[in-house]
């Protein structure tokens, strides 16, 4: 995964009205709910059935690391998801996002000024349809450079040139060398 689906995951995350189940016991039988059956469930975690049935039972207390990561990654993916369509939604439709980013951004301007990328830190609030963009983006399996084409747009249109008011000349904007990004809708 790249930062921006990192990011967008992490969001997802703090959007749980509940946490997920943190015992592999209780984080088993909530895999074997959602998906029905031990084998369904071991096939998607890379081991046997009855692996997942001593796991269940509580024959065995730890996964070894690997497995338990997938079991993690299993049960997170699944949780609540009505809760982060919701969300989704929401911030697609009027609130939009907040991205807060430490990165070096680079843009073209007009004649006389400056092009060269340099590191900025900066929190700013996208709009809605920025929103809608990267989600939809996301859903189509876009990689993160185009995501990050979004976001650099959305900066473009409301950091540099704040809506229109200032930097007109600026033709394009780039996110590059990403330190850290976060996202909050």
């Amino acid at each position: 995964m790249g930062e921006i689906e990192d990011a967008i995951e992490r969001a997802d995350r703090e959007s749980f009205t509940r946490q997920p189940p943190k015992t592999l016991k209780g984080q088993i039988g909530y895999l074997l709910k959602q998906m029905g059956s031990a084998k369904a469930v071991a096939v998607e975690l890379g081991v046997t059935a009855d692996s997942v049935n001593r796991y269940r039972r509580g024959a065995r207390k730890h996964a070894r690391a690997d497995v338990a990561s997938k079991i993690n990654d299993a049960v997170r993916s699944r949780w609540q998801p009505m809760v982060r369509k919701r969300r989704q939604k929401q911030a697609a439709a009027s609130g939009g996002i907040t991205v807060e980013t430490r990165a070096r951004f680079g843009y073209a301007s007009s004649a006389g000024s400056t092009d060269d990328g340099r590191f900025r830190r900066l929190t700013v609030h996208l709009p809605a349809t920025y929103a809608q963009r990267l989600f939809d983006a996301r859903k189509a399996g876009a990689s993160d450079q185009e995501m990050r084409g979004i976001i650099a747009e959305g900066f473009k249109e409301i950091y540099f040139q704040d809506g229109g008011g200032r930097a007109a000349g600026l033709s394009d904007v780039t996110l590059n060398d990403i330190d850290y990004l976060d996202l909050d809708y």
